[in-house]
């Protein structure tokens, strides 16, 4: 009897104290659990989306997932409309492939040919027999539109009914696959080994690439008159005598160019050039 009280009121008094530990640990995990797992997802959702500016929003119509490349990068809004968006998407891949194409051209024929400068070869006294005449150089000009317009206006079927243009209308039995518009399945290396995501990448990144390099050259040729690898030489041997610095507001490039009796005016893009 003498002990009864104190060692019931001291059980009484660990019960509760025990009561209240389980509560409030209850009560800060529920309280801690929502913002640490919502805090982990959208870390993890910011880590895997590459942005072309760390911390920018990404538009709603740019998923990151439909299509090659996209990094979120539309500051101006053009490809809110789904129908612009799908035509441009296709504008880039031509221009991503002509300026990967013209970059080559321009780095091969520098290599093959240094005395020749890319810039003006397309001149008639610079091209080869017989396309130098005057003559020839309307028929290979009439020659090349009709190819061109031809190749284009399928393209537009193309884009206008996806896969109506799969198949030669000639040799019929020749098909492309054209699993996707602007991919008609041309892989004569064998380089597609099932997943194009990856492709697709990689080949818009080296086309962008394209277009910056081929507006480089172009500007660096009125410049300075030079090709990409003798302005590269000039530069390295002279790095604060020959730059991008000292070029501004300089201009080989003539007025105009006499075509076949045509005299037309030409124009330099450099900045400061009067």
């Amino acid at each position: 009897k003498l002990w009864g009280p104190p060692l019931a009121a001291a059980a009484r008094s660990t019960m509760a104290a025990a009561m209240m530990q389980k509560t409030s640990s209850s009560m800060l995990a529920t309280r801690a659990q929502r913002p640490r797992v919502a805090g982990r997802t959208v870390v993890k959702a910011q880590a895997t989306d590459k942005l072309w500016v760390p911390g920018a929003a990404r538009p709603s119509y740019l998923d990151g997932k439909s299509l090659a490349g996209d990094y979120g990068f539309d500051p101006m809004g053009f490809g809110a409309d789904p129908v612009a968006l799908k035509w441009y998407r296709q504008a880039e891949l031509m221009h991503a492939r002509w300026a990967m194409l013209g970059v080559a051209g321009i780095l091969a024929q520098e290599v093959a040919n240094p005395d020749q400068f890319w810039y003006t070869s397309g001149l008639p006294e610079n091209l080869p027999e017989p396309f130098n005449r005057p003559e020839a150089l309307g028929g290979l000009l009439a020659f090349e539109f009709c190819l061109m317009h031809w190749v284009e206006v399928r393209r537009w079927m193309d884009y206008k009914n996806p896969g109506s243009v799969n198949q030669d209308p000639v040799f019929t039995s020749n098909k492309l696959s054209n699993p996707e518009m602007g991919y008609p399945g041309f892989d004569p290396l064998g380089f597609y080994k099932g997943d194009m995501t990856e492709m697709k990448t990689k080949e818009i990144k080296n086309g962008r690439l394209a277009m910056f390099a081929f507006v480089g050259f172009t500007l660096q040729a009125q410049a300075t008159g030079k090709g990409p690898l003798a302005s590269l030489g000039a530069h390295l041997a002279n790095p604060f005598g020959d730059n991008i610095g000292a070029n501004i507001g300089h201009c080989v490039t003539p007025s105009s160019a006499n075509i076949g009796g045509l005299t037309i005016p030409l124009t330099c893009l450099w900045p400061g050039h009067a």
